[in-house]
């Protein structure tokens, strides 16, 4: 009993240390851009806001873009989390699965075709195509029960079909294309409060939805014969658990485009940490997908000042290895133990 408080109490510690250095990195972004700031500057605007260049360059330009680059994180990581324990499958995240292409193919459709469509409906278009695009990708798979590599085929397959249709929208974007192949690159340039306040109820309701759920997602580390004998109806909670894999990639689709890479890493680092439980994994995992993009934004926009990266290229070139490591070294056993 007293080991299992212990390994609870380590959980809570590392949860709360990987919240600390994301808020220190919140902090320190504060500070660069094309105007840099100095920390005592920072810290009158931050706690004593006078309307001049400081105070709007913290709140409006760069705190809510590192607070919506935190959210993000946390959401794309545990609707990693979600579609690896549903598929059973160490491969399966947004991007790799065609989540995300197929969030991103029908907002950008909507966007230049029936420019009507207010954004505020973008995360049901996403959710749509994204609830789609998994599908067809979990069929390619055989639902998900096939060996890892079918998943990871069938979701290039899906996302490289509808990268095509997407980039052939493009060609219709007139001036906008610019802007908007920015935002296929994935980043947070100009995010505001308006954003990070239409992302958030879809990140919750997955995040939410995963503590609450935490039993059930324990026992889909069974097999399905296993946990239907433990009582988890499957034909109700695996519909359930997609859904909620997909609402927080709905959600940040339309504000920062595609993230890569969050989903996928985010889990396995969780995982070698070994926290004590389920609920613990979720938070643990969140915390890092938080921390990951907060730091990826923070390199985007300060390695190459007054011009920026995308964020989608730096989570890229931090999840590209790890995905090649986890195929290379056979590391695609569910629990993370080599094959």
């Amino acid at each position: 009993m007293a080991a299992t408080t212990m390994d609870a109490r380590k959980s809570s510690i590392a949860i709360g240390l990987i919240v600390v250095a994301t808020l220190l990195v919140i902090a320190a972004g504060l500070m660069p851009g094309a105007r840099t700031l100095s920390f005592d500057a920072v810290l009158r605007a931050l706690f004593s806001p006078d309307g001049k260049i400081e105070s709007i360059l913290v709140w409006t330009l760069r705190l809510p873009r590192s607070l919506a680059a935190a959210t993000a994180g946390a959401g794309l990581a545990v609707s990693g989390y979600l579609l690896q324990s549903l598929t059973r499958n160490p491969l399966a995240d947004p991007g790799i699965t065609g989540v995300t292409a197929g969030a991103i193919a029908p907002i950008v459709t909507c966007f230049v075709f029936l420019p009507s469509v207010s954004g505020l409906y973008y995360p049901f278009v996403g959710l749509a195509g994204g609830l789609a695009a998994a599908s067809v990708t979990f069929w390619v798979a055989r639902g998900g029960k096939g060996h890892p590599l079918h998943l990871a085929l069938g979701g290039v397959s899906v996302s490289l079909f509808l990268g095509a249709i997407t980039i052939y929208v493009l060609l219709f974007a007139g001036p906008q294309s610019t802007a908007l192949l920015f935002w296929l690159a994935g980043g947070f340039a100009g995010r505001t409060w308006v954003n990070l306040i239409q992302m958030l109820p879809w990140v919750l309701v997955g995040v939410s939805g995963a503590l609450i759920l935490h039993r059930v997602l324990a026992m889909f580390c069974l097999d399905d014969h296993s946990a239907a004998a433990m009582g988890v109806q499957l034909t109700l909670w695996k519909p359930v658990l997609l859904l909620l894999g997909i609402c927080p990639v709905a959600g940040v689709a339309p504000v920062a485009g595609p993230v890569a890479f969050v989903g996928l890493a985010a889990p396995h680092i969780a995982r070698l940490l070994k926290p004590c439980g389920t609920v613990w994994e979720i938070g643990l995992t969140a915390a890092l997908g938080a921390l990951i993009v907060t730091s990826a934004d923070l390199v985007a926009r300060t390695i190459a000042i007054p011009k920026e990266l995308p964020v989608g290229i730096v989570t890229a070139l931090i999840g590209g290895p790890l995905f090649v490591y986890l195929i290379q070294r056979g590391r695609l056993d569910f629990k993370g133990e080599g094959a």
